[in-house]
Order: structure tokens, then sequence, then C-alpha cells
């Protein structure tokens, strides 16, 4: 050795505390977490949870912005309760009270398949293709039926699918408490789907306006035949009359009783008749429309049945309860499916009892049939009689009579026909367009907006799962509190260099570290300063397994102690991967492995270190069996040799689970110092390495945390190291 040896002073013993060997607790101890905790796991499992982001994000975004948006139009138009009769008739065609049933109704024939076909041919748009048509749809579009027509026109099988998507894109939405309602029609082309919303709300109005005076012209036209006949009956029996009187010298009957009577009877008859007329007239109606349920329903002599409106009633309860409800309860819902049990038996009841109605209707007419000609039996019997009593004066009653009530009857089909006339001309409806659709400027479908929260909130989830999870999966060392599940104090965190930070050359206190490296090291260099009070003991550096950074902690620990006016002598005594040589810039041969193998002298193979009060033997030449040198009585001999020399003694011992060197050199050194690496030493491995010193009685000063990156995860270590530190550092190494 060129450099004289220190001067030996007096040896100091460890601390009680050191002596004792740490003991590794069964299981890792879990302290309570506090917010921040959480959010410290955030800031650092950051690159895992963003991207976790942006694909949930993309994943759910992307079929948005690749989708066709959708627009819809919508159309409200205004259902009055009652119509507003201008002129009173003698009900020749009873206007629908407003009620529940009959909204209902409405909103049904708004979505129904008739109304769709009579707007798709209104626009002529059997080969739009917005609505999937083509030429073969529109080779043979549906004829158009007559006003009045009891059935719509059948549709082909190529115009089904075109209806069909029609109706697909239709709702039919009444406002709540309101007369109105929202006709809704979605398409990709907003104009088209405004002039589609606006088209069938024009056809629904000229429809409804038509089926309302359909019934009205019916019977017009019915009363124009039946007055055309009863014209025939009252001159033919006026001109009998007349005859009667030219021929028989009459003029008026001789028996004021018998007269009486059968005037009697021939006004009966004449009620009976005009009574048969009225029920013919209903049941004309019921038969123009039998084969129409809803139109059925609609007639007065139906709808004012006091069953049929019952049973509307409950309809329409039940379906106010259905609509209420849909947005709430899903189709499977028991209480939907009650509902719809109700309606559906709600529904059948409602037939029953417009078929009883109907049936009432046709018995109704059949009395009033059987009534004339019961009354009419009744009068010509009558008539046999006066006859008998005195046939002149009969006689020329009974032509008078007749005369008289063919007239009567002849003037009220008169005027039924006038007020019937004018009810046809009265073009007046009760369903109007209250706000025309607009082309719509945005779509509503895709929500984007709701999708990129949705996105967001979807996305944030599955990274904090993701950040979570792999914390949780995570098993490696990362903080002081994971050093002390092992049963280890932890002696301070060193931070992690940059490659291009060190220019190449191992990181040393003495070339220039950044302050947070060499002020962690001096925290190091303290607490076991703190945690021992010999000047000759031995530490012994070892960690888990191999590049954990256990060389580099030895090296800068002994360059702290000699920093601090120490005299120590750094030896690597890992004969396997030697460091200390390429740190410290000593040849690598001689050192250890000779001195044990070829008696080599100390002086030639302890090399004084460019850092004032430190000496550092080099492993040496790499020998076949370095557990059986570390294990020999000549290095315990050599060890001991060196130490009177110098205040610490600092073994850059093996890896622990590696190989068995470091429980061997741990056994008989006076303290140990274990590192680990962040998010690099696995805490199983860790503990067991633990276990494997504590089982060779080492006395263990505590870890250091390695390689800690402050710059990437500041939030995570922010419990134990701040950048206001390093400024502080900074600050006062110029000042």
């Amino acid at each position: 050795m060129a450099e004289q040896l220190p001067v030996p002073i007096e040896p100091r013993t460890l601390s009680p505390w050191a002596d004792n060997a740490a003991h590794p607790p069964d299981s890792f101890v879990r302290e309570e977490r506090h917010v921040l905790d959480y959010l410290r796991v955030i800031t650092k499992r950051r690159w895992t949870a963003i991207p976790t982001l942006l694909i949930v994000l993309a994943a759910v975004m992307l079929p948005s912005f690749l989708s066709v948006p959708i627009y819809e139009a919508t159309s409200k138009v205004l259902i009055d309760a009652e119509h507003q009769n201008i002129i009173m008739f003698k009900e020749v065609v009873e206007q629908q009270n407003a009620t529940a049933d009959y909204y209902q109704t409405q909103y049904q024939i708004l979505a129904s398949r008739a109304l769709a076909r009579a707007t798709i041919e209104k626009l002529k748009l059997w080969n739009h293709p917005l609505l999937g048509g083509g030429p073969s749809a529109a080779a043979k579009p549906p004829q158009a039926p007559a006003p009045g027509a009891e059935t719509e026109a059948a549709e082909s099988a190529m115009q089904a699918p075109i209806v069909d998507r029609f109706l697909s894109n239709l709702s039919v939405n009444p406002i709540r408490n309101s007369r109105l309602v929202e006709v809704k029609f979605r398409s990709s082309d907003p104009a088209f789907a405004a002039t589609i919303a606006n088209a069938l709300a024009e056809t629904y109005i000229a429809r409804n306006l038509e089926f309302k005076f359909a019934a009205s012209k019916d019977a017009s036209d019915w009363l124009a035949n039946q007055l055309e006949g009863q014209r025939k009956n009252v001159e033919q029996t006026e001109l009998a009359l007349q005859r009667y009187r030219e021929q028989n010298n009459a003029t008026s009957s001789a028996d004021a009783e018998l007269m009486q009577k059968l005037g009697g009877l021939t006004s009966a008859v004449m009620e009976a008749k005009t009574a048969r007329i009225a029920r013919e007239a209903a049941y004309k109606q019921l038969k123009d429309v039998e084969n129409d349920p809803a139109a059925m329903a609609a007639l007065p002599g139906i709808a004012g049945s006091a069953g049929v409106q019952k049973v509307k009633e409950e309809l329409a309860d039940l379906q106010r309860q259905e609509a209420q409800k849909r947005d709430q309860l899903g189709p499977l819902h028991p209480d939907m499916v009650a509902i719809r049990s109700g309606i559906q038996q709600a529904q059948k009841k409602l037939a029953v009892e417009v078929a009883a109605a109907a049936q009432a209707i046709e018995s109704e007419y059949s009395a009033a049939q059987a009534r004339e000609r019961s009354l009419t039996e009744a009068l010509e019997g009558q008539k046999v009689d006066v006859l008998a009593s005195n046939r002149k004066a009969i006689g020329y009653a009974a032509l008078e009579r007749d005369a008289v009530s063919n007239r009567q009857i002849f003037e009220a089909l008169l005027q039924r026909a006038k007020e019937t006339g004018i009810s046809g001309e009265l073009k007046t409806n009760n369903i109007r367009i209250a706000d025309p659709a607009d082309v719509p400027r945005t779509p509503v479908w895709p929500r984007r907006q709701r999708d990129l929260l949705f996105g967001l909130m979807l996305g944030s989830v599955a990274a904090l799962g993701m950040a979570f999870l792999t914390e949780y999966m995570d098993n490696k060392i990362k903080s002081p509190e994971e050093i002390r599940n092992l049963g280890l104090p932890c002696l301070g965190l060193v931070p992690k260099i940059p490659t291009k930070k060190r220019g190449g050359t191992a990181p040393l206190l003495n070339n220039g570290v950044p302050d947070s490296f060499a002020e962690a090291f001096r925290a190091v260099r303290s607490n076991v300063l703190f945690s021992a009070s010999a000047s000759a003991g031995t530490l012994v550096v070892t960690s888990t397994g191999p590049r954990e950074g256990k060389s580099l902690v030895a090296s800068n620990l002994a360059a702290g102690l000699a920093m601090a006016g120490h005299n120590v002598i750094l030896i690597d005594v890992d004969m396997r991967r030697p460091r200390a040589h390429e740190i410290f810039d000593v040849p690598l041969e001689p050192g250890l492995s000779n001195a044990l193998v070829s008696k080599t002298k100390a002086s030639e193979i302890i090399h004084r270190s460019s850092i004032p009060n430190l000496w550092v033997v080099s492993a040496g030449k790499i020998p076949p069996n370095p557990a059986e040198l570390l294990s020999s009585q000549a290095f315990r001999a050599w060890v001991n040799a060196v130490k009177p020399h110098f205040d610490w003694v600092v073994l850059d011992a093996p890896p622990v689970l590696a190989v068995t060197d470091a429980s061997i050199v741990a056994h008989t050194a006076a303290g140990v110092i274990f590192v680990t690496s962040a998010d690099m030493t696995d805490q199983q491995a860790a503990l067991r390495a633990v276990e494997q010193l504590s089982a060779a009685k080492a006395r263990f000063l505590g870890a250091v945390l390695n390689r800690v990156n402050l710059k990437r995860n500041a939030f995570f270590y922010a419990p134990y190291y701040r950048q206001e530190y390093t400024d502080y550092y900074a600050r006062s190494s110029h000042s």
C-alpha cells in the first residue's frame, strides 16, 4: 500500500439495539389508509390509468362519430275535446264527446298503417331510398280508396317493408295535461323528417274530416231515396182521396168515435213509421261500418251506451297507466305485464259491449219494424170496422188520414234531408296543426355530448380500477411503509439518477451528483451513525437480488462516512460480479481473493480512493469457490487484522437469494444494511432474504430504498421527499 494506513483508535461497540437481529413479521402489517394514499396510487399509475381512460373513451366515442346522424322533426297537432256546432240539428250524426277513449282512438289512428300508407302515397315515397324503397316497390302503388270506403287498399309484399320502416321511425306522444299530440319522425335527412311529420299531420286532418262527414253523406243519400218514394205515396193518397170524394160525394167520417180511434191508430202508425225510419237510418249506418270496429265504436248509438262508455273509461285509465310507467319500468316488470293484461281484457270487454250495443240497434230496428207492422195491421183492422159501420165515411177518413200521414212523413223527411245536406256542406274540423314541424338543426342521435360524458365516466371508473388493480397486483417494494412490513427500519430513500446525468460514470458523492442524491446519502449516513456507536463497526451491504444497486449504496455510504471525517475501508466481497473497482477506478487484481489464496500483502490490495479517508479493496481474481473463501478462517482473520486501522469497514456483499455469500459474511458483521430497489424488489423475495439473513443471526441496522423515481412519482413520494427540499439544498450550497 503506497499510502500509510490510518492510526488505529480505540474501538467502540454497536448499540444494544443494533445487536438485536430483525425478526420479520409473519404477515405484512396493513396500516390504515388515507385518501391521499389513494391519490398517490393514482398519480403513480397514471400511465396505466390514462391509456385505459383513452381506450374506453375511444371505444365509446368511435361508434358515435362513425354513426350517421339521425334528426327528429316534431309536429304538434291540436285535438279539441268537443266539436263546436254552428247549426243545431236533430241528431242525424251525433258528434262524439271528448272523452279519454276518443283521444286514445285518435292516437291509434295517427300511428296506423292506413294513415302511413296514405302519407307515403300522397308524397310519392314508395321508391324513396330513406324508406328502403326502389323501383320494384313503386311499380304497383296501392289504389287510393274512395271517400268513405270501409277499408284501405291492401299493401303489397314489397310495400309492407316500406310501411314498416315508416312506422319504425314514427312516434306519437300525447302531451300530458293538454290536448296536444306530438307527431315525431326520425330520419338521417332533417328536411325529409320535417316533410314527413307535417304531411302525416295534414293527411290525418284531411282523413278525419272525410270520415266525419262520410256518415252524413250516406244518411243524406239514403234520405233522398226515401224522400222520393214518400213523395209518390203522398201524391197517390191525395189523388185517391180526391177520387173518393168525387165518386161518393163524401167530405168527412160519420162515426166520431170510430174516426177518433182510427185517428189514434193512424197517428201511432205514423210515429212507428217515423221511428222505424229513424232506426233504419241508424241501422244503415251500422251496416256501413260493420267491418270497421273503430268506426262502429264511434257511432252515436254505440258510443252513447253506458256499458261502452264505462269500458272505454277503464281502457283509457289502463292505457294512461301504461304510458306513465313505460319509461319507469321495463316491459317484463310485473306491473307492466299486469297493465297489458288488463288492457287486453278491457279491449275484449269493449268489443263485447260494442257488439251488444250493435245488437241493441238491430233489435231496436227490428222492434220498430214489428211495431210498425203491428200498428199497420191494427189500423187496417180498424178501417174494416169503420167501413162496416159507415163504408162511405170510413173510406173517406181512411183516404184522408193516409194523405195527411204521408204528407207529415214527407215533410219530416224533407226537413231531415235539408239538415243533413247542410251538415254535409259544413266543413268544420276539431283537429288542426298547432305547430308545424321545422327542419331540425341538431341530431337526436348520436348524442355525442352524452356519449362523451358517459365515456369519461366509464373510462374514469375503468382507469381507476386498472390503476388500483395494477397497484394491487404489483408486489414490488415501493415505499418506506413496505420496507417496514419486512420488520426493518427505513434508513432512507435514494433518488434515481438518469443515465444521461451521470456522464457514463457511477454516481458518487464527489463527482457532481445532484444535491438530492447527495443529501439522501447524508441522511442514510446519519441514520447509520445514530443506529450504531462503534468506530470499528463492520457493515455489510447486501440486497435481495442482483441489479438492485447495493454496490452503489455501499460505495456512497462509505464515501459519506469518509467525508464526515471517518476512516473507512470498502471491501468488495462480491467475488462473482465485483463492482467496486469500476466505481472507484482501481485495479481488479490483486484483490481480496488474491490475499486469501496467495497471501498477498495488505499494502498491495488496499488502494486509496479519490475521496479523502476512504480506501478500497477490490474483489481480485474471480475464484471458483467464493463461498468457501468467505467462510474461511483466513477471511475472518484478514478482516480482523484490518479493522483496527479504520473506523468503519464496509463490505459490499453479494445478493442474499442469489448465493449464500451474504449470509456467511453477515453472520460475523456488526450490522447489515439491506438494499431494496423501488418498483423492482419483490416483497415476498425480500421477506425470504430477510428471513435467510435472520437465520444466519445477522444484526440489521435497517434498509435503504434505492432508485426512487422522485421526478416521475413526485406526489407518490411527497410524504418522504418534496421538490422544495432540493431547492433548499441548492440555495444552501450557493450561499
